[in-house]
């Protein structure tokens, strides 16, 4: 590694370090958020037309700078209606979400297992409204290597030397988490609907720290979150599929707003939601990047890929590279009823 790389990459690590502290243990977060719906909101869990739906994203970070110690998520995600025709068209959906992120030198690593249920309910004469309440459940597990790590009194004469004072506790983290939600979906026409949703995540509050002197002090911070999406048609082929998402966790708060266009391909769709289509997308995520994402829809598939282009503070260092993503997602759809522009239009979620 060249001195300046060695140069960048401590600073990044201090840049990352300071800024933690107003960020102390957050939850994962990803550009194409539609890809993990079950981690926006539990209400969304059976939010589709259709039998089944399953997603898995990755997402790299920082690598850039950091090199193997770059920042790794991974998630995966399948839910379906369990229950259905409970009352009408009212129906039970369950869900399960997987996750796991490694962060930097001392492979930080975070294991999330989520199961959850939603109810949805019709609303109005042609079921061109659903109002949804989810509930969640979830078992974490964090570690951490504590012999790949250096602290700042061990920095002495310019160079990491002796032992540190600091004191960590190097046993895995393990906490169970509550998440519930609220969501409201409509259909105006066939051409516009839109989704509404509010959740709020780590009701509990569990207790984490790697830290032996804070542990009983420290607790996972309240995630509360709004999301706002829809779907326009301009045309038979063409349609912008606007979206807002808005997350606040301890000191942090989270913006992302933007629009992605999809144009159906090929021969004129019979079923708009099974045609094959492509997308481009522009994002902005406030005070920190500039997001683009592009792919391919075709038969309930999405293939999609994501960069974040870093307008931060850490911009100076990361020369403006910040993560990478791709997602695949899949619905099973129904194709009687998609036809009819579907109960849940807004795939953005």
């Amino acid at each position: 590694m060249t001195k300046k790389n060695i140069i960048k990459r401590v600073s990044l690590t201090a840049a990352l370090a300071i800024s933690a502290s107003c960020a102390i243990a957050q939850d994962v977060h990803f550009t194409q958020f539609n890809a993990t719906p079950l981690l926006l909101n539990p209400a969304f869990t059976g939010a589709f037309d259709g039998p089944l739906r399953a997603s898995a994203i990755y997402r790299d970070q920082w690598r850039s700078v950091l090199g193997q110690a770059a920042y790794r998520t991974i998630a995966v995600s399948a839910d379906a209606p369990i229950i259905p025709e409970i009352s009408g068209d009212d129906y039970l959906a369950g869900g399960i979400q997987l996750y796991n992120d490694i962060a930097g030198d001392g492979n930080l690593s975070n294991f999330s297992g989520l199961l959850s249920l939603a109810y949805h309910k019709s609303l109005g004469l042609e079921n061109d409204k659903i109002l949804t309440v989810g509930l969640q459940g979830g078992y974490t597990s964090k570690s951490i290597d504590l012999s790949r790590l250096y602290y700042g009194d061990q920095f002495k004469n310019g160079g990491f030397t002796g032992p540190s004072n600091t004191q960590l506790n190097g046993s895995p983290v393990r906490y169970a988490t509550v998440n519930a939600g609220i969501a409201f979906s409509h259909r105006i026409n066939e051409k516009v609907s839109y989704t509404l949703g509010v959740a709020g995540n780590n009701l509990n509050q569990p207790q984490e720290s790697i830290n032996k002197t804070k542990n009983s002090d420290v607790g996972l911070g309240m995630r509360m979150s709004a999301q706002a999406g829809a779907i326009i048609y301009t045309g038979d082929r063409l349609s912008l599929r606007p979206a807002v998402l808005y997350q606040t966790q301890s000191a942090s708060t989270e913006i992302i707003v933007g629009n992605e266009f999809n144009y159906i391909v090929g021969n004129d769709p019979e079923v708009k939601a099974l045609a094959p289509s492509v997308f481009l997308g522009g994002w902005y995520r406030n005070s920190d990047a500039i997001m683009v994402t592009a792919g391919v829809q075709f038969q309930g598939f999405r293939v999609g890929v994501a960069y974040d282009y870093n307008t931060s503070s850490l911009n100076t260092v990361s020369n403006g590279n910040g993560g990478f993503e791709i997602a695949l997602g899949f619905v099973g759809l129904n194709p009687i009823r998609a036809a009819r522009s579907m109960l849940y239009p807004c795939s953005r979620f």
